[in-house]
């Protein structure tokens, strides 16, 4: 068995094995999401950050946390990443005391 020294989270599955480029990553997603119809505002290599740090965010991780799997330096960052599920919100959303349920 081959191994790769470093470390790469994606490699290529035929001999030689090496990294991934960022260009390969995004190549492989866009035409991913092309075969899905997916359409997505991010359609490169990002959507994977930006889907996982959503994922987290709806587990009830904190931004913190997911800044630091993100290795990210600001918050602020961290906030534009981690998108909010308004319809998971709007399920558990309580209504304004004394006010009109919307």
């Amino acid at each position: 068995m081959t191994r790769l020294l470093g470390r790469a989270l994606f490699t290529s599955v035929v001999a030689p094995l090496r990294p991934l480029t960022r260009a390969g990553v995004t190549h492989i997603v866009r035409a991913a999401l092309r075969r899905t119809g997916i359409k997505a505002p991010i359609n490169g290599a990002h959507v994977l950050r930006h889907s996982a740090a959503t994922a987290m965010l709806r587990q009830g991780a904190s931004l913190a946390g997911i800044g630091a799997v993100l290795r990210h330096r600001s918050p602020r960052v961290t906030a534009d990443y981690a998108k909010v599920d308004f319809g998971l919100l709007a399920e558990i959303a309580q209504p304004w005391p004394e006010a009109p349920s919307c």
